[in-house]
């Protein structure tokens, strides 16, 4: 197949599709175009009691964009939330050069200096396209999900794309929409403007659990 080249990944996720590989061992990359296409409504964002207390006690240092590699990488490892991957080799090249275009974000979760969780995805316009999180510390992905949502919110996007509805996202409130609804919320939001860098990082957790869970 021909080279895919960060530019087509762009032009594909405004056409709703997004790339993925059989596995980690994977030499060849596909396109993926659900018919029924997952997302998480940024104005029904469910946030449990007991993760809001964790949030407000700010258990792990977060930071956006200073580890994008590392991120990729543990979350092509298949660590958290499965024991297999999608992200192959070119995956990995084609997501960090697109960080290093502004598109691709990640935000991690620390504790010292370990890296304990995170996750990235990739902004565009006021659409956010979440690719994948993991964790090493019992709920730092959970805790850097509603963070990016806090950060979404306030920055004015309009779309959380998760692609798929897992049980694991089934709990924030993530809902599938038809193919025709989701092309439609996609125009919508790609033809936008957010602000990804909007939220300071110094935001404490009770803003952030306030940011990710008002309904407007």
């Amino acid at each position: 197949m021909s080279r895919i080249t960060p530019e087509l990944v762009l032009h594909a996720y405004t056409q709703g599709m997004f790339p993925m590989a059989e596995s980690g061992e994977a030499r060849d990359v596909f396109w993926v175009d659900p018919e029924r296409r997952g997302i998480l409504p940024l104005d029904a964002f469910h946030v449990s009691r007991k993760l809001r207390r964790l949030v407000r006690r700010e258990p792990f240092r977060i930071t956006v964009n200073t580890a994008f590699r590392q991120v990729i990488r543990c979350c092509a490892n298949g660590e958290g939330e499965r024991s297999s991957t999608w992200i192959n080799a070119t995956i990995m090249e084609l997501y960090t050069a697109l960080h290093a275009k502004g598109y691709a974000h990640s935000i991690e979760c620390w504790e010292g200096e370990d890296l304990v969780g995170g996750l990235y995805g990739v902004a565009l316009g006021a659409a956010f396209f979440g690719e994948s999180m993991f964790h090493r510390r019992r709920d730092a992905s959970k805790v850097a999900l509603v963070h990016l949502v806090a950060r979404l919110r306030f920055g004015g996007f309009t779309l959380l794309d998760s692609q798929f509805v897992t049980p694991h996202l089934r709990q924030f409130g993530a809902v599938e929409v038809p193919r025709e609804e989701y092309q439609g919320l996609l125009r919508e939001a790609v033809s936008s403007s957010a602000d990804f860098f909007a939220l300071p990082l110094s935001v404490s957790g009770e803003r952030v659990v306030q940011l990710s869970t008002q309904t407007s």
